[in-house]
């Protein structure tokens, strides 16, 4: 008997869909909700995929975020947009804010999206990659609760502090990475946790400070940066740049959403848009594909793209269709029947 469920990309739209609109969401909220699962799924990105839906209907059901705020955008000045989520899901005050902050790029040749006051909890990558096939080249950043201690510490301070950067390519799909300053997303060590394995050394500490491989252990105590002072350093770069330059929080500053109701799960995000043209004006072609000998160089030494195993995957899932946990899959049929 299998132990996992695949379906189309359709079909899983379908479900995930029709599991937030049950539990309250509107339309407009599950639709960026979807958007952004189905596709990290579709990339095999599992720790950002349709899982995460299990932990938007808690936050909800817990009342850490509004399933039918409609964000309201602004532009501060002529290169600053700004989107306030007011407690609503940040996906989808990005998908309203998106075209203001591509108008303002390409005006100003640069401009900043400062996101307010948002419930994340998804992947930043699609963001900016959206953002670079438009042309532009994008940076996004966001800080996350407090579950990582800072390099020398042991005790939670930092979020995992994700940071994402997209760059169009002129033939290709654009090179994009996103990755936690910690040494992993927490979405994988609560995978390892679901299913009940253990995670690798230097991933996390124990309330005690010392350094474990159960992931419950792990969840309990504080997660680790990569490449210590280094990634601690960026961690705490981007607090600063998606909280206070922003008029938001810190990580330290923000809870999970609670049954007590004193939780506070919303934060702000950073995003960044330079329009090259804008810079090179008729010589741009020339210098992207001049861009193109870095990319080169490095498959030319059998050494991989960031955003290869993403595209790679996509195809995939495009011809054969998605593969998940057959135990999740029955977690959400459920949550859809409820």
């Amino acid at each position: 008997m299998s132990d996992t469920v695949t379906l189309t990309l359709e079909e899983l739209e379908t479900l995930s869909l029709e599991v937030l609109s049950r539990h309250g969401f509107d339309e407009a909220h599950a639709g960026a909700i979807t958007r952004s699962v189905v596709a990290a799924q579709r990339d095999e990105c599992h720790s950002h995929g349709v899982y995460r839906l299990l932990g938007c209907i808690e936050t909800l059901q817990k009342g850490g975020v509004s399933p039918d705020a409609a964000p309201e955008i602004s532009r501060a000045a002529s290169g600053i947009v700004r989107a306030d989520a007011r407690q609503g899901c940040s996906l989808l005050a990005f998908e309203r804010a998106r075209p203001a902050l591509i108008d303002a790029a390409s005006t100003n040749g640069v401009a900043l999206l400062a996101l307010n006051n948002a419930f994340h909890f998804s992947a930043l990558w699609p963001e900016v990659e959206s953002l670079a096939e438009t042309g532009l080249v994008a940076l996004a950043m966001t800080p996350s609760h407090a579950f990582v201690a800072p390099a020398g510490g042991h005790a939670p301070l930092l979020g995992t502090n994700p940071i994402a950067f997209s760059w169009p390519r002129p033939d290709d799909a654009p090179f994009t990475f996103d990755f936690a300053t910690s040494v992993v997303a927490r979405g994988e060590i609560e995978l390892h946790r679901r299913a009940g394995k253990a995670i690798p050394e230097g991933w996390a500490v124990d309330p005690d400070g010392h350094s474990t491989r159960d992931p419950e252990r792990a969840l309990e105590g504080a997660m680790l940066t990569f490449g210590g002072y280094k990634g601690s350093a960026l961690s705490i770069m981007i607090e600063l740049l998606a909280g206070p330059l922003i008029g938001d929080v810190l990580g330290h500053e923000t809870q999970p959403a609670g049954t007590d109701g004193k939780g506070r799960p919303w934060h702000g995000e950073l995003i960044l848009a330079i329009d090259p043209r804008s810079l090179l004006g008729d010589a741009m072609e020339r210098h992207l594909q001049h861009a193109e000998a870095l990319f080169d160089g490095v498959l030319g030494q059998g050494a991989r793209l960031p955003s290869q195993r993403r595209h790679a995957a996509r195809r995939r899932s495009r011809e054969r269709g998605v593969t998940i946990p057959e135990t999740l899959y029955h977690e959400l049929d459920a949550l859809r029947q409820v």
